[in-house]
């Protein structure tokens, strides 16, 4: 984690804007440049996935205007994905690609933490 914030910090010009620290050691964190985000998380090895399997420890996250939008195009084009529900403030769709690469769609909501997408859609 350390090395790819100061890749993207101290290398490319991004600032960190949010983070996230567990027992003194950074997890989590949300970089900006201009108009774009990023947000970096560690893998977590509790999860107990092979470290050779493809996508491990990797999530892209995508900022956007409307993840459930996002969500109800991509279902209708027959891609698989979670449930969409409010986390960290924003509604999160979930998505793997080919490889296994997890992919967020991520966009804002004054909608309460944890709601589920058809729980709140009723």
């Amino acid at each position: 984690m350390e090395a790819s914030v100061n890749f993207y910090v101290k290398g490319l010009g991004f600032s960190m804007t949010e983070s996230w620290m567990d027992n003194g050691k950074l997890k989590w964190c949300w970089l900006v440049i201009d108009n774009a985000a990023l947000m970096l998380q560690e893998y977590d090895e509790k999860n107990n996935m092979s470290q050779e399997e493809p996508g491990v420890g990797v999530e892209i996250f995508l900022i956007c205007e409307d993840a459930i939008a996002i969500y109800t195009k991509i279902t209708s084009n027959k891609i698989s994905a979670s449930e969409p529900f409010v986390g960290n403030k924003m509604w999160v769709v979930q998505v793997k690609d080919p490889d296994g690469y997890k992919l967020s769609f991520e966009s804002f909501t004054d909608v309460p933490e944890e709601t589920k997408y058809f729980e709140w859609k009723k």
